[in-house]
């Protein structure tokens, strides 16, 4: 199975659509890219988190991870459903203080990128379509969606297969 880039907007259906992808009776391997929250200081988000968890077939295991090249460098023996690049440049950013331009930001797109060109088994990135909303009035959300356009835009190139889910409809884009 190739690389599978499945992009949408806020609740279009990416996440379940990219599960729907991969064998539910079979092992894989979730890659959930949220960092750690606290129930008490955000019980919306995990409530989120705690959704997408029960969702998962019991034959899939779980690895929270921010290194992503590393996790697929790895190599896992089972298909890999990494789930969503947005969380993943948001800790990035947050690593970086949000800074412009940041270093460390721009090596790990372009680390991941490149992971993602060399891997030789089933992969589904799950990632936000920031392309389509109104410009951000704030630089953090300038900065954020710049960000994730450029790894939506390098990632497609390198993926096999490229979805776009808009209102639950999946539309092939490759």
């Amino acid at each position: 199975m190739p690389r599978t880039l499945v992009l949408g907007g806020t609740r279009s259906g990416k996440s379940a659509y990219a599960e729907a992808l991969l064998d539910a009776d079979a092992p894989a391997l979730y890659v959930a890219t949220a960092r750690g929250v606290d129930p008490e200081t955000d019980p919306e988000w995990a409530d989120r988190v705690a959704t997408h968890r029960a969702r998962r077939p019991a034959t899939w295991r779980t690895l929270e991870a921010a290194d992503l090249p590393a996790v697929l460098a790895g190599a896992p023996a089972e298909p890999v459903l990494v789930d969503d690049l947005a969380t993943w440049v948001t800790g990035l950013l947050d690593d970086a203080g949000w800074a412009r331009d940041a270093p460390s930001v721009a090596a790990a797109r372009r680390d991941l990128v490149a992971a993602v060109a060399g891997y030789g088994g089933t992969l589904v990135l799950v990632s936000a379509e920031v392309g389509l909303g109104v410009v951000p009035s704030t630089s953090a959300g300038r900065r954020f969606r710049d960000e994730l356009g450029a790894l939506n835009q390098e990632l497609a190139a390198v993926c096999d297969e490229v979805w776009l889910l808009v209102a639950g409809l999946p539309l092939r884009l490759r």
